[in-house]
């Protein structure tokens, strides 16, 4: 396939004939994980995308790039205990058991082995985070990148991807369809055997291949499906890739496949309402407070951000504020997305409280009887905070800052229902050869609604199942001595 300068093979100038792949990823987010790890394989991969502008426009491009690595080498360098047991736990407490266990269970597993190859294999420069806790994990297992932003780290897949000699990018176009072997007269659709690609103009083209890896995220975008099985949330901002319509769905059903927690979604509390950027449940975590309109707190903020959402939607016209101060405000400054929020003017600062209420328009009463409660949880240790939080780290102190959020759905967490190796299941239950969900195409780890996401989680099945999905795809061409490869991955690595 011919690639343009930018490595990318252009919609619109594909060959008549075209040859065989080995594997199709639809969707250059965490799918660029599995890409690379076919690849390291010695697979051909096509990359196919809607989006000329994927490496801003998609979800993992808009995450904090928080990647969960229980037992790291990081981890054991900083002496932080950890293990994919005690992770699983975390997910299990966070979710009231709701998880699927067995998925939950492969991805705890392979969670360590992943960021370290994503440091090894990807050369993606990662560190652990150890400035602050998000709400569920016991254990700091968070590694990150510089600027703490999803951008970085695909550009940085990207650039890897353009110079692997066997992946190519079919950019702009949309996978609309997937080609099974005829199984006539049973349930079966049998093996995979083509990929259907459609290009903006409207034309499609049938290219053949012996696996397919969905990574098209989930339906945010499809206000319809939204509404259907997230009505709490429906009203909210869509903060997520625009081509998040639920395209894996219909393909699976098309072809029988079983799906599961289409009810789940990570929500977030802190999408500032002036700029549209994300404020950051760091703030929170440091000590920040979330009022409403009223200026009254209602709740245990470090619970945390996404199932915050519904109750920040629920408030009194559906909007709130977080409260913080100089310490927090500079504690924050390391994640790309708080200085954008700050650099666009969406903080608004005052020397005392009767300042800070006159500038918002909440109540100074209520704003202050809410600021007394933080700094009487801070000093105390949180014991007697009305809403149970235990945690504040610090005063907050004038001068004061406070921020205008509304709430807003990121992305859904149900999909189609995969095995460990990111297998779809079929409606018997078995796998679907050569058909693979990845990321909110399939069905996640955070149980129903949104109280049982984690920090992490999202990329984690991202990026997580494309690489157990380039696994799989390569080990069952190693078993084919049809096939040759340059290479397959160590044993050891998947779960």
């Amino acid at each position: 396939m011919a690639r343009d300068e930018t490595g990318q093979r252009r919609a619109g100038h594909a060959a008549v004939d075209e040859p065989v792949v080995d594997l199709v990823v639809a969707g250059a987010g965490g799918g660029l994980a599995g890409a690379l790890r076919a690849a390291e394989a010695g697979l051909g991969v096509l990359v196919v995308d809607p989006d000329e502008h994927f490496l801003r426009g998609n979800n993992t491009s808009m995450s904090t790039a928080m990647i969960p690595g229980a037992g790291s080498r990081w981890q054991r360098e900083a002496g932080v205990e950890d293990s994919p047991e005690r992770f699983l736990s975390d997910i299990s407490a966070k979710t009231h058991g709701t998880a699927d266990p067995v998925l939950a269970d492969a991805l705890a597993r392979l969670s360590a082995p992943l960021v370290e190859w994503l440091a090894d294999g990807a050369g993606l420069p990662l560190q652990l985070v150890r400035d602050f806790s998000y709400p569920g994990h016991s254990a700091d297992r968070l590694h990150t990148v510089e600027g703490r932003h999803g951008s970085v780290l695909l550009r940085h897949l990207y650039e890897r991807v353009r110079r692997a000699p066997t992946v190519d990018m079919l950019v702009p176009a949309r996978l609309v369809d997937v080609v099974t072997s005829d199984r006539t007269g049973t349930n079966d659709p049998g093996a995979v055997t083509a990929a259907v690609v459609e290009y903006p103009g409207g034309r499609r083209e049938t290219i053949t291949t012996r696996a397919v890896l969905l990574a098209t995220n989930g339906y945010g975008a499809d206000r319809v499906r939204v509404a259907t099985h997230l009505p709490e949330i429906a009203a909210a901002d869509y903060h997520g890739g625009q081509f998040s319509r639920g395209d894996a769905l219909g393909i699976g059903a098309r072809l029988g496949a079983r799906s599961a927690f289409l009810d789940a979604y990570q929500g977030h509390a802190a999408l500032a309402r002036r700029s549209r950027t994300l404020v950051g449940w760091a703030t929170i975590m440091h000590g920040a407070i979330m009022v409403d309109a009223g200026g009254a707190r209602f709740g245990d903020e470090t619970t945390g951000y996404s199932e915050y959402a519904a109750a920040l939607a629920a408030r009194p016209g559906a909007h709130g504020w977080i409260v913080l101060d100089r310490r927090i405000h500079d504690l924050c400054r390391s994640f790309t997305d708080f200085r954008e929020t700050a650099d666009a003017g969406a903080l608004v600062w005052a020397d005392d409280v009767e300042q800070l209420a006159a500038r918002t328009g909440m109540p100074a009463g209520a704003l202050a009887e809410s600021l007394a409660d933080q700094a009487a949880g801070a000093g105390a240790g949180g014991e007697g905070d009305p809403f149970g939080r235990t945690f504040f780290e610090a005063p907050l102190r004038a001068p004061y800052a406070a921020v205008e959020v509304v709430p807003a759905l990121f992305h859904t967490q149900g999909g189609l229902t995969v095995d460990g190796d990111a297998r779809v299941r079929g409606g018997d239950g078995g796998p679907i050869p050569g058909l693979y969900a990845s990321g909110g195409a399939a069905h996640g780890i955070s149980g129903h609604g949104a109280a049982g996401y984690l920090a992490g989680n999202g990329l984690l099945p991202a990026l997580g199942l494309a690489w157990q999905a380039a696994n799989d795809v390569a080990r069952a061409h190693t078993l084919n001595p049809a096939h040759q490869h340059t290479g397959t991955p160590e044993e050891g690595t998947a779960p």
